[in-house]
């Protein structure tokens, strides 16, 4: 079963948090590029959290530009897997960031929170603080 699919039955009722989490893991996500702030990766605030958009197929990517009003134009993006998004990435962001994946899809969307569990624990928000400091 895919990302998208393991977000279907999570939201479903029927899915298991621990998949959920080992497939976005797994899967190459698309990530859009900004045009404005030099090709970094595009991002959205909400909740005091920096959310990192990403995607599980063109056609996702391509329902999210359409709701931007910006469907037209070509869209630059980067694919990688999320681990090396929560592992690698998101270390380097300042302040809490989180992934929100698919947003464009009312019903199949997920966000994946700067939580213990998700990201590393010197990134997370809940993490306890000599937890986070011993990482």
């Amino acid at each position: 079963m895919g990302l998208a699919e393991e977000i279907s039955a999570v939201r479903g009722g029927s899915g298991r948090s621990g998949r959920l989490l080992g497939e976005f893991r797994r899967t190459a996500l698309l990530v859009p590029l900004s045009e404005g702030d030099g090709g970094g990766l595009m991002t959205g605030w909400q909740g005091g959290v920096r959310w990192i958009y990403a995607f599980t197929d063109e056609a996702a990517l391509a329902r999210f530009a359409e709701a931007r009003g910006a469907g037209a134009r070509e869209w630059e993006y980067l694919s990688i897997l999320g681990a090396r998004l929560v592992d690698a990435v998101i270390p380097t962001v300042e302040g809490p960031t989180g992934v929100a994946v698919d947003v464009a899809d009312k019903d199949g969307s997920m966000l994946f929170p700067p939580v213990v569990g998700i990201v590393p624990d010197a990134c997370a928000v809940d993490a306890e603080p000599d937890r986070a400091e011993a990482v």
